[in-house]
């Protein structure tokens, strides 16, 4: 048994990595890696070679579609309205209560409309759980990927309003291309099953 020879070893793996960092970075510079950002899931992955850190703030790994921050209202871009009811069903299974609704009021009658005339979200005490968005029955309020909140004045910057809330559903295609995809499989079949009992009055009416 030779004494350090586990030192060496630990040692020759560093050095291993120092060299492969310089040739991975040689050979991305040579396949035109000036004009394309490097591929971070491969340089995080089991087989990467080289250094592993990821260079942030210029570089940042691809964030996974069910990564959850903040919440944020939907915005429908099609319709041209809110898709928020303020039915407030997002407030009673927020966990800490960071949710808070003020229903908006018809100006001639006087009488509750349904959208929201205030929507806050403060930040400071949101957990980030998700129940929001999964309860929400109307796909109004969803989680989003923007984690870089940081502020020194903490109600100034961190208590979310309605119109910094609101963003449209084009993001939320984008960031969440499955659920995306699912809600209009969903209105869809919601609109087959319309047309299907649209046709069915007529037979009825005429029987």
């Amino acid at each position: 048994m030779i004494y350090g020879l586990g030192i060496l070893k630990g040692l020759g793996v560093t050095l291993k990595h120092f060299i492969y960092s310089y040739l991975e970075d040689v050979r991305y510079l040579f396949e035109g890696g000036r004009y394309q950002p490097r591929h971070l899931p491969a340089r995080q992955g089991p087989r990467a070679r080289g250094v592993f850190t990821v260079q942030y703030p210029k570089e940042k790994l691809p964030l996974p579609e069910n990564f959850r921050y903040i919440p944020f209202l939907v915005y429908d871009t099609q319709e041209n309205k809110i898709k928020c009811t303020s039915c407030g069903i997002c407030a009673k299974v927020c966990p800490p209560q960071c949710i808070w609704i003020v229903r908006g009021t018809d100006p001639q009658t006087g009488r509750p409309k349904p959208e929201p005339e205030a929507f806050y979200i403060d930040a400071t005490i949101c957990m980030s759980c998700g129940f929001c968005a999964e309860f929400c029955p109307f796909d109004a309020i969803k989680m989003d990927h923007d984690y870089e909140l940081s502020a020194y004045e903490r109600y100034e910057s961190l208590l979310f309003d309605l119109p910094r809330l609101l963003k449209p559903d084009t993001y939320h295609a984008r960031i969440h291309p499955s659920d995306w995809a699912r809600e209009l499989a969903e209105k869809e079949a919601e609109k087959a099953k319309k047309g299907e009992k649209a046709e069915k009055a007529p037979a009825r009416a005429s029987s």
